[in-house]
């Protein structure tokens, strides 16, 4: 065990938890939401995940994102909508999204679509791969208004925050994930700041 505490006094089992912590959301107990967001993607697991949600009681409503993926000869939205059809989620319950090509797309467009539809949404749940939770989350908070309050349900499917220093093909995916937060939002670390102030009435 290295001699690493940090503050709080409880001791990180490895130097690089720091990167756990970043790229990785911790998972608290999910509360029902006003929307469940499903940013694009080709992968099955998010959208098996989001149709157990709904059928939960977690949220009235599906809104899968995603504009033409060349791997599927359709867009991510046609995909993760017939996923959700098949696991027996109303048609009229599943929102359209399919032009985003990146994850700021998918929140700008995602807000777009909830905006037209007249969705009022206080609480929103994003489901998503695990090592994409901390930039998916991110990205919706920067683009949606700061009074909507988010919760992640993870895909930890194959990598996951408890297995992805096991192997290189995970550790560099999740070394990239790290950087590409600092390189997204850096830039957006003022306006949090002054946003939050003003929130709080503070300077």
């Amino acid at each position: 065990m290295w001699s690493i505490i940090p503050k709080g006094g409880i001791p990180l089992k490895y130097p690089f938890d720091c990167l756990t912590n970043l790229v990785f959301v911790e998972e608290e107990e999910l509360q029902p939401a006003d929307i469940i967001l499903v940013p694009g993607g080709s992968h099955n697991h998010p959208m098996n995940i989001a149709s157990e949600l709904y059928h939960a009681g977690m949220g009235p409503y599906l809104l899968p994102s995603g504009g033409f993926n060349a791997k599927l000869n359709r867009t991510e939205w046609e995909h993760l909508r017939d996923i959700a059809l098949s696991l027996g989620v109303p048609e009229k319950r599943i929102l359209q999204e399919d032009e985003a090509q990146n994850t700021f797309d998918n929140a700008r467009n995602s807000w777009r679509v909830l905006q037209e539809n007249g969705v009022v949404v206080k609480r929103a749940l994003i489901v998503c791969k695990s090592f994409f939770s901390r930039r998916a989350l991110m990205t919706y908070q920067t683009v949606f208004p700061h009074e909507v309050t988010f919760q992640v349900k993870q895909d930890d499917y194959r990598v996951n925050r408890d297995n992805w220093f096991r192997d290189e093909t995970s550790i560099k995916l999740v070394l990239t994930e790290a950087q590409k937060i600092t390189r997204y939002f850096g830039h957006h670390i003022p306006n949090w700041v002054q946003r939050a102030e003003k929130s709080s009435g503070t300077k």
